[in-house]
């Protein structure tokens, strides 16, 4: 029995490490080239994914996936292709995505609010399995690749994209790609804290980093560090308070990031400026 809580243990606090890594690593290009709203959309694609998964028996990992690359289609090249903002599409796929989950999850009147929906809900650290964590790995580590890889053209686009559009770049791909590999960074996530909250991991520590720092290439360190930190501080606050842990998690990257706003030196460079002019 010792033996058995505690591996479950191990496997939550390398599943919140990983986690808090690739969210983090990914949160940083979501929040400067401005894919918040798309982000948003697309964790919640997944959770939809995952919702259909637990409803029709299938791998709920694997629907995630396929939801959020199908939400990622349609944001970005049909949007171009449709000649839509970005945001209109958005603003009609989150609202969808929310609508299938719940109908998805109401499929099967058996299901009811069982475990199964409440872990796609919520998330469940116990049901993290080793078959996870190694998405969770392969990912961080194809991440880290492509953003070594393809370094020049991210930084340039984080930058200014028109600029980097004027140097030749062609910055839509580049965008489809940070869109898609944040939908299946929440995908992989949605265990840790569940559909409804997933999205604060990719936006809590990259938004706490900017608060403190200008250089892209300390944020892109200091985020995924900030996300490792949240996770295990709102994976041991969930152990010793008996608290789900996505709530956990969430509550302390929202505390870190207030704590960031108010004492951020940066803005209160510039308070300070306004105030002297």
């Amino acid at each position: 029995m010792v033996l058995f809580e505690s591996t479950i243990m191990i496997r939550a606090l390398l599943s919140s490490i990983l986690a808090g890594f690739l969210t983090g690593l990914v949160g940083v290009f979501v929040v400067r080239m401005r894919l918040s709203a798309i982000g948003y959309a697309m964790s919640h694609g997944a959770f939809a994914g995952a919702a259909l998964g637990v409803a029709t028996s299938l791998n709920p990992l694997l629907t995630g996936i396929m939801f959020a690359s199908g939400t990622a289609l349609l944001i970005g090249p049909v949007s171009d292709k449709a000649r839509l903002h970005a945001d209109t599409i958005t603003s009609i796929i989150f609202p969808l995505n929310m609508a299938l989950a719940f109908i998805f999850l109401t499929l099967i009147p058996e299901i009811g609010l069982s475990s199964q929906v409440a872990n796609v809900l919520w998330g469940s650290i116990i049901s993290v399995t080793n078959s996870d964590l190694v998405y969770l790995a392969a990912l961080s580590a194809a991440t880290v690749a492509i953003i070594i890889l393809a370094w020049k053209e991210l930084f340039a686009i984080m930058f200014d994209r028109k600029m980097a559009e004027a140097d030749g770049i062609p910055t839509k791909p580049f965008t489809y790609l940070i869109i898609f590999i944040s939908g299946l960074v929440v995908t992989v996530s949605l265990k840790l804290v569940g559909g409804l909250l997933v999205y604060a991991l990719l936006f809590n520590p990259a938004a706490t980093a900017l608060q403190f720092l200008d250089d892209i290439r300390k944020i892109i360190i200091a985020s995924p560090l900030l996300g490792i930190g949240t996770n295990i501080c709102g994976l041991a606050a969930s152990f010793y308070l008996d608290l789900p842990v996505g709530s956990c998690i969430v509550l302390v990257s929202t505390i870190i990031f207030a704590y960031a706003v108010l004492f951020s030196p940066k803005r209160m460079r510039k308070e300070g400026g306004t105030r002297s002019g």
